[in-house]
């Protein structure tokens, strides 16, 4: 169990550090309506902007399965 911690955090790790390494390659060499188009006009907060549209994205769809378990299971006991 914990070797598979192990390597599930250093594959987060890695994909952290290949994330940022990309976009600072694409910050540094692109112009800048192509970097506009890629990163979005606030291009010093994309990664901000992801973990909240992903945190919305889980919470929306946990929302919706929860709505569904209740209605199935008070349907059960009605």
């Amino acid at each position: 169990m914990r070797k598979r911690l192990l390597w599930i955090a250093l594959g987060m790790i890695a994909g952290v550090v290949a994330v940022s390494k990309a976009t600072a390659y694409v910050k540094a060499n692109t112009p800048d309506k192509a970097r506009q188009f890629l990163l979005g006009p606030d291009q010093e907060h994309v990664g901000m902007r992801t973990l909240q549209g992903l945190v919305a994205e889980f919470t929306d769809v946990r929302r919706a399965r929860e709505a569904e378990l209740n209605s199935r299971y008070m349907d059960k006991l009605s």
